[in-house]
């Protein structure tokens, strides 16, 4: 697991992994880059290794606000059942609503059960199934002449010669658009450069959620 940001920082943003990571800090290096020093980040190297440490978040008394992004993937309402499910198990007290807030969940904090704020983001938008890429696929510019290159290189490939599933040829396509950036394959250099967009409408939600739950 990778921490970064200051170790003594009240909020902790848990995450899938670097690209979350990296995404996330350009993000709010782009748009807000006081709220990027609001939280540190843990890096927990894979869904279930978010879903493993949403306990010990919760009950770690020195925390103020954390907040966890995981992807969908091919099940948005079940990746949501799993954290509300690790949430409960964690402090049966935290009332959780029925389903995700579409603009990303913030729970208030409630020092009567010591219970911090707490934060979910699905990928990509809180609702649809997906993953990272799904989100950055959002950020790419209208009329940005590299992206149908990219859509219709991976779209082309073959059946039989294709070693990826049909639920990731987003990622794929992202992932050939990156390769055409000055330093290829990189999300958060990519935003950094201004070839992705952090004006959009999806991205400016995620910005308004972590302001939420981290100030």
């Amino acid at each position: 697991m990778t921490t970064v940001g200051p170790t003594s920082s009240p909020g902790w943003l848990v995450v899938e992994g670097q690209n979350d990571l990296h995404l996330v800090t350009h993000l709010c290096r782009r748009s807000d880059p006081g709220l990027g020093s609001a939280f540190a980040f843990h890096d927990a190297q894979g869904v279930n290794g978010v879903l493993d440490r949403v306990r010990a978040y919760i009950n770690q008394p020195d925390v103020s606000a954390v907040g966890f992004v995981v992807d969908a993937d091919a099940d948005p309402v079940n990746r949501w059942r799993e954290v509300a499910d690790r949430i409960t198990a964690a402090n049966s007290d935290i009332q959780l609503p029925t389903a995700p807030d579409p603009d990303g969940t913030v729970i208030p904090e409630n020092p009567a059960i010591g219970s911090p704020r707490i934060g979910i983001w699905i990928m990509p938008d809180n609702s649809a199934t997906g993953e990272l890429e799904d989100f950055v696929a959002q950020m790419i510019p209208g009329g940005d002449p590299v992206w149908p290159l990219s859509q219709d290189y991976i779209d082309g490939i073959p059946p039989e010669a294709r070693k990826f599933d049909d639920d990731s040829i987003t990622k794929n396509q992202v992932h050939a658009w990156l390769a055409a950036r000055r330093f290829p394959g990189l999300v958060g250099l990519a935003i950094r450069e201004g070839d992705l967009s952090v004006n959009n409408p999806l991205s400016q939600r995620f910005l308004t959620w972590l302001s939420r739950l981290f100030r």
